[in-house]
């Protein structure tokens, strides 16, 4: 198994010997995708990787499919399959080829693109005027460096941590209980059913004495889920899913396996505004942070086209220091309903999951 993983990727390797014929390119790819298929079917039965949902009746995007198959061989070469081949030198013919291979119906990025300081903030982010992110801040290398693949899956005890520093927050025409937190629920149990243990916390932070008052919802949250977290060590992904407040005509929907979705947005706060760094908002794991809303974003790019928004930059902390699988989610906006900020959750959940193993 080994040699004839060695033999495929010497074949997959633009510039190598033989990868100028095109009937070799063909019989590489046709025999070792069977290949792996074959054994990987044999420890993996086909419903975990088609990712269907238990119950439900719905099969994962296909694309997933094909990338959780390929993955056992591909994980050391994540470049090769995501970025292009800029460790080997390929040319931009030989990258467009390997990604119509892959066949992700999104976009997919070169690694010398992402590199480009300019590229990367024009295409990926968005700059409050409250911070700044320099290109030291911004290296991608060390960005796609992260590895998030959870250890220790089978250990007792939450693995994520969901919860809402604005518990309040609902949606165009929502009934009682269509709310934030029943979306979360929803996403809890998406991901339980891929195997993650869940932890979602329902406390309200966003309300005082019976008024809603968010002045101090951050420093309540940061007191509720400290202490969730000091009570269960296993947790190694914080989520704070949120939706967003937009003008009363902006619409934040695309249409996802023919149903509407909302889009969302990943959220960063760099503890920083242009004149440097704010002393009493230490942010240890930002770089983390930075990384996790990265991989995130790729990965919804290349399987989810136009699912998400731009990544969110602002000058405060938002309690992403805890973990650096840390992130702020907007979901949809005050202009979507329930059922398409609902819908979000699905895509969403196989992002996390792509990231979170690894693949």
């Amino acid at each position: 198994m080994a040699a004839a993983g060695l033999l495929f990727l010497a074949l997959s390797i633009p510039g190598s010997r033989g990868w100028d014929q095109p009937e070799i390119q063909e019989m590489v790819w046709t025999v070792a995708h069977g290949f792996f298929r074959n054994i990987w079917s044999q420890f993996y039965p086909a419903p975990m990787l088609s990712g269907e949902e238990k119950g439900r009746g719905r099969e994962a995007d296909p694309a997933y499919q094909l990338s959780r198959e390929m993955d056992a061989f591909y994980r050391e070469h994540e470049y090769l399959a995501l970025y292009g081949n800029e460790e080997t030198g390929g040319t931009e013919e030989e990258n467009q080829a390997i990604s119509r291979r892959f066949s992700f119906p999104g976009q997919t990025y070169q690694l010398a693109q992402l590199e480009d300081y300019d590229f990367l903030m024009s295409h990926f982010y968005s700059v409050h005027t409250s911070t700044t992110a320099d290109r030291q801040l911004m290296d991608v290398r060390k960005l796609l460096k992260w590895n998030f693949q959870l250890e220790n899956q089978g250990q007792e005890g939450p693995v994520i941590l969901i919860y809402h520093t604005h518990s309040q927050e609902g949606f165009a025409g929502s009934g009682v209980g269509e709310n934030i937190v029943a979306v979360g629920d929803y996403l809890t149990e998406l991901l339980e059913e891929k195997g993650f243990s869940v932890y979602h916390d329902k406390s309200i932070y966003d309300v005082h004495q019976g008024e809603l008052d968010r002045n101090k919802a951050y420093t309540y949250a940061l007191e509720g889920i400290s202490k969730i977290i000091q009570e269960h060590p296993s947790i190694q992904v914080v989520i704070d899913l949120h939706r967003d407040g937009v003008g009363e005509k902006t619409r934040l929907v695309t249409e996802i396996e023919g149903k509407p979705t909302a889009q969302v947005m990943f959220f960063n706060g760099l503890s920083q505004t242009p004149d440097g760094p704010i002393p009493y908002l230490d942010n240890p794991n930002r770089e983390g942070n930075l990384a996790f809303s990265l991989q995130l974003q790729l990965k919804a790019a290349a399987y989810y086209p136009g699912f998400t928004r731009k990544i969110y930059l602002k000058g405060l902390r938002y309690n992403q220091h805890l973990r650096p699988a840390s992130c702020l989610i907007e979901a949809g906006a005050q202009t979507n309903t329930f059922e398409e900020v609902k819908n979000a959750m699905e895509p969403l959940a196989e992002v996390f999951t792509m990231v979170l193993r690894g693949n």
